[in-house]
């Protein structure tokens, strides 16, 4: 098995003398430890990046496969984490296959704050390789991880490259099926709950609702970020009511967003799927525990958390697999539209 050749071949003392600091304050920064000024942080983590440097138990990793273990990394804060059932899917789906591999999980929530201690342990060479479920435009921490160990990407990479590998789902696809679905059933006056504008799912999922608009030479009548949280879409619902142009159909693109929406709808005394058509994206638990049930745009998160952990154990045992996945959405009709 050919392996690709492991990035940077300077030294601990040529990271240290770049930076002007200590063997050991490298050799702390690169473990993720924290006794380290946040000066010194700052100007080892650029000699590292700018010489490409992998301390030497990482590349012997990268070799010998002799870890067996692999990181599970979510660029979120705890809340979201938490909170949002896509989580739990996606990481149940990853867990089945590395539990019938002879690989461990170690799984690092990795918020802005973390986002340094995370990148020091993973290149510290504790693991073999990592799956990124999350991510947005602003984590470049993923970047240099790509860079450090295989990495496969829940989803589209903000960023491309064509050594990256990804398992994601047509979310173009289902942002266009969720408004034609609203457009078949008569509704004209149509709004969108979108997500995050730094997030390749949030991003896709807009660009298949006004997709779908354009072509019926309609436009929307009102696009409101809910930054895919509950407390996000309730806001992003209120902001719409505020404008007083109310519409009669509502794409909102993410399950949890529209819990939060069917909130703000009935503090205004409009009730959801009677008032309003609503249709929502996941088909998580959330769209069954509300009431009127969601209709809703299925995304099989638990499949790909299952593909996502294969396309990784694929990667490291050197047998060819495919750079990218796609996976197919599906409409789930309910009582909400």
């Amino acid at each position: 098995m050919s392996l690709t050749p492991v990035r940077g071949t300077a030294t601990i003392e040529e990271v240290a003398a770049r930076a002007g600091v200590s063997r050991s304050t490298v050799s702390r920064v690169v473990n993720g430890s924290t006794a380290v000024s946040p000066s010194a942080l700052e100007a080892v983590r650029r000699a590292i990046d700018e010489l490409q440097y992998v301390p030497n138990r990482a590349a012997r990793s990268l070799a010998s496969r002799q870890t067996r273990a692999i990181a599970l990394v979510i660029p979120e804060d705890t809340d979201r984490f938490f909170g949002d059932p896509f989580f739990g899917s996606i990481v149940a789906g990853i867990g089945e296959v590395i539990g019938e591999s002879d690989y461990v999980m170690n799984m690092l929530i990795a918020s802005d704050d973390a986002s340094a201690k995370a990148l020091g342990y993973l290149r510290s060479g504790s693991v073999d390789g990592a799956i990124v479920a999350s991510h947005h435009t602003s984590d470049t921490f993923v970047d240099r991880l790509a860079d450090t160990v295989p990495v496969v990407f829940g989803g589209r990479p903000a960023r491309v490259r064509p050594s990256d590998h990804y398992v994601d789902v047509d979310n173009v696809q289902g942002g266009r099926d969720a408004t034609r679905y609203l457009l078949d059933r008569g509704h004209r006056r149509i709004a969108t709950v979108s997500g995050p504008s730094d997030m390749p799912a949030g991003i896709d999922r807009l660009q298949g609702f006004r997709e779908v608009l354009d072509e019926a030479g309609l436009e929307p009548v009102a696009v409101e970020d809910g930054d895919f949280t509950e407390v996000g879409g309730a806001d992003a619902m209120r902001r719409i009511l505020a404008s007083g142009d109310l519409p009669d159909g509502l794409f909102v693109a993410s399950d949890l967003m529209a819990r939060g929406a069917y909130t703000a709808l009935r503090e205004h005394g409009h009730e959801p799927g009677r008032d309003i058509a609503v249709i929502g994206f996941d088909d998580s638990a959330v769209a069954t525990s509300l009431v009127p049930a969601l209709t809703t745009v299925r995304q099989p998160s638990h499949d790909q958390g299952r593909q996502m952990a294969t396309m990784l154990l694929d990667v490291l045992a050197g047998r060819a697999t495919a750079n990218a996945a796609i996976l197919a959405t599906e409409i789930i009709e309910r009582a909400s539209a």
